[in-house]
């Protein structure tokens, strides 16, 4: 179904529930989705290596709820939105016949997320019992889209995903505890930001970028792995394909020429980023 780490689901004759819909686009959103029915009775229980965030779709239904050792009895109303980040022990039992759409959420893009809007290190909180609108929303749009096989394409699933944990980021985060000295800070980040869309077009190697962040290579490639979730060479990668998108979408130059101005070998190494990356062809994106 979807790799996350431990996952029981099941309802009350102790079988598997009804998953209607469960997929995500070809690419890297980092965002899976699954929708799951339980007959006459629900139990779930995690200790997963992603986020899953939980949205009950039902009419209210009592859950016995628990997360990190602590508990809540409660009725679950339609559209209650439940946090249990990556690493954390949840669990939830009911005793009638429930749906949910369940989001997960690769830790390694809400550091990104976290990281592009100045909350380096950011942590998801756990919630109970909650709601937020605008999450639903854009769960249900992933819900659709993976049920229809993706109509609208990858791109519009990968930017319908990175919307999600923007918004997950900006309401259902906090900070952590002051990072030890040497950490990436968020003038940092900017730095390496601003240096590698100067030089975009050019070779940009890790002992340049330790060189602006003010530490020796080893050192920084591994503080900045652990704060934004992927290592320097990806972020690069990442900044690379952002601004080719850009400049093939304004449709004055090239797919070459693109190629050239943003950094890639050539026309062919920038495909394969895009069909990795987005999940589409580079002549599709072009159109």
């Amino acid at each position: 179904m979807i790799d996350i780490g431990k996952l029981h689901l099941a309802q009350a004759d102790g079988g598997l529930p009804t998953i209607a819909t469960h997929g995500s686009a070809p690419g890297e959103s980092g965002v899976s989705i699954v929708n799951v029915r339980f007959r006459d009775g629900a139990h779930f229980s995690a200790t997963p290596r992603h986020h899953l965030i939980w949205f009950q779709t039902s009419p209210p239904v009592r859950f016995d709820c628990r997360i990190a050792g602590r508990t809540l009895q409660h009725e679950a109303r339609a559209d209650q939105l439940t946090i249990c980040p990556a690493g954390i022990d949840c669990a939830a039992d009911a005793d009638a016949s429930s749906s949910a759409i369940l989001v997960t959420i690769d830790p390694r893009h809400l550091a990104l997320a976290a990281a592009e809007e100045s909350a380096l290190d950011a942590q998801l909180i756990e919630r109970f019992s909650d709601r937020d609108r605008r999450l639903l929303e854009l769960a249900r749009i992933l819900m659709l889209e993976s049920a229809d096989d993706y109509p609208n394409g990858s791109l519009f699933w990968n930017d319908v995903a990175s919307g999600f944990i923007g918004n997950l980021v900006a309401r259902h985060t906090s900070a952590s505890e002051p990072r030890t000295r040497g950490a990436l800070r968020k003038e940092v980040l900017k730095r390496l930001k601003d240096y590698a869309l100067a030089h975009i077009d050019e070779p940009i190697e890790v002992a340049a970028l330790a060189k602006v962040a003010g530490s020796s290579p080893f050192h920084f490639s591994r503080v900045f792995t652990r704060s934004v979730g992927m290592t320097p060479h990806r972020y690069v990668v990442r900044l690379r394909l952002q601004r080719a998108i850009e400049l093939i979408r304004d449709g004055q130059l090239g797919l070459a020429e693109v190629a050239a101005r943003t950094g890639f070998a050539d026309q062919s190494h920038l495909s394969r980023w895009v069909r990795r990356v987005h999940g589409v062809s580079l002549t599709k994106l072009a159109t």
